[in-house]
């Protein structure tokens, strides 16, 4: 396989699980997308909105829009509000962009999505981290 076979499998299944993708609660059905196109771990460093995906056919990383940059103080771990933006994401609340200024604000530097777990865990700066699972869905 080479890198651009990896990158236009990683882009068909997030296009895919996009399409498939509830209003509210849609986030399973994304993952389990890319699950199904061989992606096995997504890491996601919030303060410079990089996504690194491992991926059976290749490596992937996805540069994004900062939140920071240059020097910054990392907020504290606050779970209750990394908890709430969880919650309000799920709720169909929340643009994707709003989410992730959700978890910076609640102290989140970077989490991981294990895609063979299901599960996202969320990393603060002091080692911090708090672990939801996600449920299995059937796409269509």
């Amino acid at each position: 396989m080479n890198d651009r076979d990896a990158i236009s499998r990683l882009q068909a299944a997030m296009e895919r699980g996009a399409a498939a993708r509830p209003r509210v609660g849609g986030f399973p059905h994304l993952a389990e997308s890319l699950r199904q196109a061989g992606v096995s771990l997504c890491r996601m460093a919030v303060p410079s909105n990089a996504f690194l995906y491992l991926t059976e056919h290749g490596h992937v990383v996805v540069q994004g829009e900062p939140l920071v940059t240059g020097f910054a103080a990392a907020p504290p771990f606050d779970r209750a509000g990394l908890i709430a933006a969880l919650r309000a994401d799920q709720a169909g609340e929340t643009t994707f962009p709003e989410f992730v200024r959700g978890c910076w604000d609640a102290g989140i530097v970077w989490y991981e999505v294990d895609t063979a777990a299901r599960t996202c865990t969320y990393h603060g700066a002091d080692g911090e981290s708090y672990t939801e699972d996600y449920p299995a869905v059937v796409l269509p």
